[in-house]
């Protein structure tokens, strides 16, 4: 009797198939079944290979459209559930957002408590007490002398004052509180400020567009005339300009210098105001100047309703750091720093390409500028002031600023220790705040189920 060669049989099918297969489906393959009775085929018909071979092809088939049209199916169990798409890339239908409102809610209210429970628990909550103020209250009572001139000031028709302000945000909105206490200074009307096209951003934006040109008015009515645009009578008018007006002059040399003109010309014309008044001035002076500041300078409706919607954002988390960044290439080129050794030469060249943005002083080196404090931070160097000043590490971070040269790189020693870092386009957008709710919520889980653990 002779020996029966066992006999194997073998299928080809592509590597997506079996990559998508269980063992026992494998098994079921390179086992070749028997074949069945015709009295059972339709009871057993599971068994038949042809079965089998239509099964497989219909799940090889959705794998292969699964990975030709990226049908990632969302990730539960995920400790990062934002990760799996860029926030950026999912935008949803104002209906999808809609419905999205009350678990962004829940899970806003979650990672509130639960932040709020790690910082109730963390050492280093004495780092959020705000001081007291040392007793400092808001005044802004004038003296009966300034009250006295108020009237004849303000019903003057015959000077008026025509500024132009250039720079960022902050340098514009510091030279129109100094323009508004200049028009007092010289008992002139100021024709609302005209904003230099900055050569940086390009931003062509008015004074209207940006703050609430009425209420600016309406604040000063009792201080200083506002008009926005010189009245048919001067103009005509040769302005009297000048362009190099020392740095902190005081009210008299103002007075000395302009008032004559003025009052031969009607018109003068002031240009580059960045730090011209001196910050010494007599009290009611100075009272005008935080009354411009911090009342009549107000943004506009539409700026003031977006600003408000990520300010509450911002604290209904919690407490919260607020940075201004200043790492941006014009910042380090103005300046006269450097920004480190990997992009001194790029910056010196520039530098030397175009000296006139050099807004520092020409006769101090990089080295005395640094020691005297004339120069931002990098983000090593903000890392160190912040855990000197005992901030935890779980503290979030909001800052403002552009991007800073060498792109998100260059904020890596700040992120490593304090890894809650956002910025404006994070709040902004709906579907990355949710996200940044849930990462919180799940990092507050993570922690908690550390400490419960021991590690």
């Amino acid at each position: 009797m002779s020996k029966l060669k066992k006999q194997l049989s073998y299928i080809s099918v592509p590597s997506q198939i079996i990559n998508s297969l269980s063992s026992s489906s494998l098994q079921s393959l390179l086992v070749s079944p028997k074949k069945p009775s015709k009295s059972s085929f339709s009871r057993n018909s599971y068994k038949n290979p042809r079965f089998w071979f239509l099964t497989l092809f219909l799940v090889g088939l959705f794998g292969m459209l699964k990975l030709g049209f990226n049908l990632d199916p969302p990730i539960p169990f995920s400790p990062y559930p934002c990760f799996t798409t860029s926030p950026r890339d999912s935008f949803a239908s104002n209906e999808q957002q809609n419905g999205q409102k009350d678990e962004i809610l829940k899970g806003f209210n979650e990672s509130q408590a639960l932040v709020s429970k790690g910082f109730e628990d963390s050492e280093e909550s004495e780092f959020w007490k705000q001081p007291d103020g040392m007793g400092y209250r808001p005044c802004l009572h004038f003296s009966r002398e300034y009250r006295k001139y108020s009237n004849a000031i303000v019903k003057d028709r015959r000077k008026y004052l025509l500024v132009v302000v250039s720079g960022g945000m902050n340098q514009q909105r510091n030279q129109i509180v100094d323009a508004v206490v200049i028009a007092r200074i010289l008992g002139a009307a100021l024709v609302v400020p005209i904003l230099q096209v900055n050569v940086i951003w390009g931003d062509e934006s008015e004074f209207s567009d940006i703050f609430d040109l009425e209420h600016f008015k309406s604040v000063l009515a009792n201080d200083v005339r506002i008009v926005s645009s010189l009245p048919s009578t001067h103009i005509m008018t040769r302005p009297v300009e000048e362009k190099r007006t020392p740095l902190h002059v005081s009210p008299q040399w103002i007075r000395a210098r302009y008032l004559r003109r003025l009052n031969r010309e009607g018109v003068l014309l002031l240009r580059g105001l960045d730090s011209r008044l001196s910050k010494d001035l007599p009290s009611d002076l100075q009272k005008l100047r935080c009354k411009v500041a911090f009342h009549a300078l107000r943004f506009a409706p539409p700026i003031l309703q977006l600003g408000n919607k990520l300010a509450e954002r911002m604290r209904s988390k919690g407490p919260y750091l607020s940075l201004h960044l200043r790492m941006e290439k014009d910042v380090w080129v103005r300046t006269g720093c450097l920004p480190g050794p990997e992009y001194d030469e790029m910056i010196s060249n520039e530098r030397k390409q175009r000296p006139e943005l050099l807004t520092a002083r020409s006769n101090m080196t990089y080295h005395e500028r640094k020691l005297a404090g004339l120069c931002p931070l990098n983000a090593v160097e903000v890392t160190r002031l912040l855990k000197a000043l005992g901030a935890p590490k779980i503290a979030r971070i909001y800052w403002a600023g552009g991007e800073p040269l060498g792109g998100k790189e260059a904020l890596l020693p700040l992120i490593t220790e304090f890894p809650h870092l956002y910025n404006k386009e994070d709040l902004a957008l709906p579907v990355t705040f949710s996200c940044l709710l849930m990462e919180e919520i799940w990092a507050m889980r993570f922690r908690d189920t550390g400490r419960m653990q021991g590690t």
